[in-house]
């Protein structure tokens, strides 16, 4: 398959590029530098004046996947951060619409991203993709007009689906460096209440559920990119402890992350209980189903 990536060069992206060149796809990635042919893949600038990436991707693309955004824990959450995450997202999405609209053969498939965050923080509640309850907070506002943009190209004829993903573990990128510094530093604990859930998945299976999502028409609509075993914040901390060989002891107060993040810190101090079962319904098969193993693996 002919498959455009925009946001390739980041975090996901790079194991997702991974994967689909080992899967012998031909990729086109959407970079704000000049175009260029490397290793493999068709670099073409956008998001640039003068850029109009359609005239250099080829027409008969079978699927787009859009990654791009500034990242949630690139700095604290100022307004001018606030507004850089959310206008990133947008105009990604927008732009991505736009180029597929120029096509005269429309791409199969739109995998935008999302995130988990378009739900209600709770410690009771359970999510699925059929849930119709909203956070009204930045991050759910954010998410949800992110995902109403995407939605455009089905006016295209294009499906699209919506890959909502949960707190993403890599080795060197991701949530999972910055929660392993305390232990690290043998100071790790508990952070707030420890009663706050955590929606996890290893990178690997995002990049598997986005390939997923791409082969499979089934797939329409948002579809949570998570792991099936969510865990709670104490026994996430705990499992590192396990895994790392050291401490689970000193408690970190929901106060003193407030003070640290300000907004930000609901990252990590709110969480949803979220359930991937449009992937189970579909029989997607996990690579790291369970926390211990995916911790393993990265550790």
């Amino acid at each position: 398959m002919k498959i455009v990536i925009a946001g390739g060069t980041g975090f996901v992206g790079k194991a997702l590029t991974k994967l689909l060149q080992e899967q012998g796809h031909e990729l086109f990635v959407l970079s704000r530098s000049n175009s260029k042919y490397e290793n493999g893949i068709h670099y073409v600038q956008w998001l640039k004046d003068g850029a109009r990436p359609e005239k250099e991707l080829d027409e008969n693309i079978d699927a787009v996947v859009n990654l791009a955004g500034v990242s949630l824990n690139d700095g604290r959450w100022t307004k001018k951060q606030k507004k850089a995450i959310y206008t990133s997202r947008m105009d990604a999405t927008l732009e991505i619409v736009r180029i597929i609209e120029q096509f005269k053969e429309k791409p199969n498939v739109l995998v935008n991203a999302s995130a988990v965050g378009i739900y209600p923080p709770s410690t009771v509640a359970t999510y699925s993709e059929n849930a119709s309850d909203y956070a009204k907070d930045f991050l759910g506002w954010t998410v949800y007009d992110w995902e109403r943009h995407a939605k455009r190209a089905e006016k295209l004829g294009v499906r699209v689906a919506l890959a909502r993903f949960g707190v993403i573990l890599g080795r060197d990128n991701g949530a999972l460096p910055s929660m392993l510094l305390p232990y690290k530093l043998h100071i790790g604990g508990t952070i707030g209440t420890g009663e706050q859930w955590l929606s996890w998945i290893h990178v690997e299976d995002v990049a598997r559920a986005i390939y997923f999502a791409i082969t499979n028409s089934s797939i329409n609509g948002p579809f949570n990119v998570t792991a099936p075993h969510p865990t709670r914040m104490k026994e996430f901390g705990q499992t590192i402890a396990q895994v790392m060989g050291r401490r689970h002891w000193m408690p970190v107060p929901s106060f003193a992350m407030r003070l640290a993040l300000g907004e930000q810190s609901m990252l990590v101090l709110e969480g949803q209980h979220v359930i991937p079962t449009v992937l189970e319904t579909q029989n997607f098969e996990f690579k790291y189903p369970y926390l211990k193993e995916a911790l393993e693996n990265l550790l």
